[in-house]
C-alpha cells in the first residue's frame, strides 16, 4: 500500500501520528479537504491497516513511572515451546512495554517502565526469572532519554512530505 499514498494521505498520516486526538475537520483544513473526502481517506487508510489504532501518550514521570530499563533476554534453549511460553508471559506483564526476537546471541530485548528499582527487582525475581527459562538476562538501566519517537518516518517512502512536517 506504501506505493498507492498520495500525497493528501502521506500528509494526512503524518498528521495523525503527531496528533490523533484531532477531529476529521482539523485534519482536512490540514490537508485542504472538506471534512467528507478526508473521512473518506482516514478509514479507507484504516480498513488498509496503515492505521492500527490511535492513543494517548503518557507522561511517564510524571505519573511516577520513569524507571526504565532494557533488559536482554537469553534463553535456556530457544525452542518452539519456549519461545511460546517466554512470549505469552510477556504479553501478560504491563512492565514490559515493547520487546523484539533478535539476532544474535541473545534471544530478545524487552523494555521495561517501573516505579523504581525495587519494583524492576520484584518482576526480575517473581515474574521473569520465575519462568525457569530464562538462562541471562541483562539489564541496562536507563538514565536519561535521549529520543522516544512514536512517529514512522514516512518522508522514507514519500520524500515530498519532507523533513520536520
Amino acid at each position: 500500500m506504501a506505493a498507492d499514498l498520495d500525497p493528501i494521505d502521506a500528509r494526512i498520516l503524518d498528521i495523525l501520528q503527531q496528533d490523533a486526538g484531532l477531529s476529521v475537520a482539523e485534519v482536512a483544513e490540514r490537508v485542504g479537504l472538506s471534512a467528507s473526502p478526508c473521512w473518506r481517506r482516514i478509514k479507507r487508510l484504516e480498513d488498509a491497516g496503515l492505521i492500527v489504532r490511535r492513543v494517548t501518550l503518557l507522561d511517564a514521570e510524571k505519573l511516577g513511572l520513569d524507571f526504565e530499563v532494557y533488559a536482554i533476554v537469553k534463553l535456556n534453549l530457544p525452542s518452539r515451546d519456549n519461545l511460546n511460553q517466554f512470549e505469552q508471559a510477556v504479553h501478560a506483564w504491563p512492565e514490559v512495554v515493547q520487546c523484539a526476537t533478535i539476532t544474535g546471541r541473545e534471544d530478545y530485548v524487552l523494555r521495561i517502565v517501573t516505579r523504581d528499582m525495587h519494583a524492576f527487582d520484584l518482576f526480575l525475581r517473581d515474574k521473569l526469572l520465575s519462568l525457569g527459562i530464562v538462562s541471562d538476562c541483562e539489564s541496562h538501566i536507563v538514565t536519561r532519554g535521549v529520543k522516544n519517537a512514536t512517529a514512522l518516518p514516512l518522508n522514507l517512502i514519500t520524500p515530498h512530505l519532507g523533513q520536520g512536517s
